[in-house]
């Protein structure tokens, strides 16, 4: 789906030629930040050839991109005491 929005220059800053990837980048954070782009989603709205470059991009804004809580790394760490019989 192709998405075209119109806004009057009058409400940019003057001489800002990079407006449009400013609201294209914002849609992507904010799409992501709410769960409904994946981090593929974003890679592929704004045009990044890596995830790598997606991990960067979202690291810039504070925006973690790894959702692992503590209760995940508690597990983990259980989970692995028992493998290793301690």
């Amino acid at each position: 789906m192709n998405l075209e929005i119109n806004i009057p220059d009058s409400v940019f800053r003057h001489g800002n030629p990079d407006v449009s990837r400013e609201v294209l980048e914002a849609v992507a954070i904010e799409g992501f930040k709410s769960g409904q782009l994946t981090l593929y989603q974003v890679r592929r709205i704004l045009g990044f050839e890596t995830r790598f470059e997606v991990h960067q991009f979202l690291a810039q804004h504070d925006i973690p991109w790894v959702n692992y809580s503590m209760e995940d790394l508690e597990r983990e760490s259980e989970t692995l005491k028992e493998l290793l019989g301690r």
